[in-house]
């Protein structure tokens, strides 16, 4: 309205004669000046809106270039030797400090912004899988390494080769735009999130991935106060994110349990401790620990025995059964009676059937959970990179298991989803994560690239309310 009516008053010989003689020319002058600069005000303030959007347009070809070249050229975990160097390479390029020596092959990234404000850390894991590839990708790959001691084929069949390139993109983008940064950004690229090659993950668990990039320290100096990751997920359409609050990702637990009783003939096995009988028993009870122990208004639970292993022929009562599983929950309630109340339940059962059981727990997660008041106060940043209407939020967690979990015992933390499968494609044929035909969309990249580079802009907007009530929420469990 101001605008049309200085362009009126200014048009008119008669009303600046009239306005002359009121003695307000003066203020016309100024509307007029005023007038000339908002729609370069206006220029201005939209160039600055869109600098994220345009940063990640720019680092796009170069994130695709990234992540093909590390999808073609994976590691197993604990063995991400070349992909460290390429991480530490492309950081240093970026003018980002780059540090080492954290978990055998983790990389930490230091920028700082040019305005005061929170340490905030991104992280993004970069170990591959023991899959042979069968995408037929001109990238595809057609590595062997060694596994637990044996040749197999390796693949990137859950995406991390995409959660490296993102947030290297991320990290190109932001150096390049640090005046704009209130704040210090950690880039974590953490390794064998899937587990080692070359260690016993069972017993050994503790010595990799996130929980020994925090025992070496890579997160004390600076200390980030938040952290943020996502992971890529076949089914969803690209330009596609899911999230929730509180719980995100189950807890994780192996299991493994040794029943040993006395060999006999099949035919006579009044003569013998029958471990198999025993273990069939065990299996069954098991469940019990879910159907009729646990609170399940508080979650869920799951036992699953993946593997059962004894005897060598039909007529012959072996003497020990070997069984391996896993324990899921997304209440660390519910997990904890099930850790307490499984190995009691397996001496019982073996005094009842007069054989010996061994049980073994070696935990790989707690439960992933996304800190509330960070969830809600960064959901409309999540609504600025794919829009309201490409933003869900999930009904239920998801049912895999995260050792991104233990950073969020450290700190408030933010977990989400992005859709990796083409959008023109049916969601309910795309192949899922860890199989040989999983693909992600390069439109993937770029809502992750993004999504890093507003999560960094926006935090510290909420930061302060996002402490207060983290120190609140912590203080309650003293």
């Amino acid at each position: 309205i101001v605008l049309v009516n200085v362009k009126t008053v200014c048009n008119s010989r008669e009303s600046l004669e009239r306005a002359q003689n009121r003695k307000v020319l003066p203020f016309m002058h100024i509307y007029k000046q005023i007038a000339l600069s908002l729609p370069f005000l206006f220029c201005s303030q939209l160039s600055l809106a869109d600098w994220i959007n345009d940063s990640a347009q720019n680092v796009e070809a170069h994130t695709i270039k990234l992540r093909q070249h590390i999808h073609q050229h994976p590691e197993l975990g604990n063995m991400e030797f070349k992909t460290s160097e390429l991480v530490q390479k492309e950081l240093k390029s970026y003018g980002i400090e780059v540090r080492k020596g954290y978990a055998k092959t983790g990389v930490i990234g230091i920028l700082k912004g040019a305005k005061p404000g929170p340490v905030m850390a991104l992280r993004a894991d970069m170990d591959a899988l023991a899959i042979e590839e069968k995408t037929g990708l001109p990238f595809a790959s057609k590595v062997k390494a060694m596994y637990q001691g044996k040749e197999t084929h390796v693949m990137h069949g859950c995406g991390h080769d995409a959660h490296t390139a993102m947030l290297l993109g991320a990290a190109k983008a932001l150096a390049a735009n640090k005046d704009k940064i209130a704040g210090t950004v950690v880039f974590v690229f953490q390794p064998a999130e899937e587990g080692g090659a070359d260690v016993d993950n069972f017993t050994q668990g503790h010595l990799i991935g996130s929980r020994k990039m925090i025992a070496d320290g890579a997160l004390n100096n600076p200390k980030p106060e938040v952290i943020f990751g996502m992971h890529v997920r076949a089914g969803m359409p690209s330009g596609t994110i899911s999230y929730k609050d509180g719980a995100i990702l189950n807890s994780g637990d192996h299991l493994r349990i040794q029943v040993n009783g006395k060999q006999v003939h099949g035919s006579m096995p009044w003569l013998g401790r029958d471990p198999i009988y025993a273990s069939s028993q065990m299996i069954n009870n098991i469940q019990s620990l879910i159907s009729r122990k646990a609170d399940l208004s508080k979650g869920m639970g799951v036992v699953s025995i993946g593997s059962i292993q004894g005897g060598t022929a039909g007529n012959v009562i072996p003497e020990q059964v070997n069984m391996t599983g896993t324990i899921r929950s997304n209440s660390e309630n519910i997990r904890q009676n099930i850790l307490k109340d499984l190995p009691k339940m397996i001496e019982y059962n073996a005094l009842a059937n007069d054989v010996t059981a061994k049980v073994e727990i070696a935990p790989y997660a707690p439960v992933t959970m996304n800190d509330k008041t960070l969830t809600k106060l960064m959901q409309p940043t999540l609504a600025k990179v794919v829009g309201d209407s490409k933003l869900h939020v999930l009904e239920n967690n998801s049912s895999a298991s995260e050792d991104f979990a233990y950073y969020g015992e450290l700190m408030p933390s933010l977990f989400v989803f992005v859709g990796a499968t083409p959008a023109d494609q049916d969601m309910s044929k795309a192949a899922p994560n860890h199989n040989p035909l999983f693909i992600v969309d390069d439109a993937t990249l770029k809502t992750g690239v993004e999504s890093h580079i507003r999560f960094v802009m926006d935090y510290p907007k909420v930061a302060e309310q996002v402490q207060a009530d983290w120190k609140k929420t912590q203080a309650t469990k003293i």
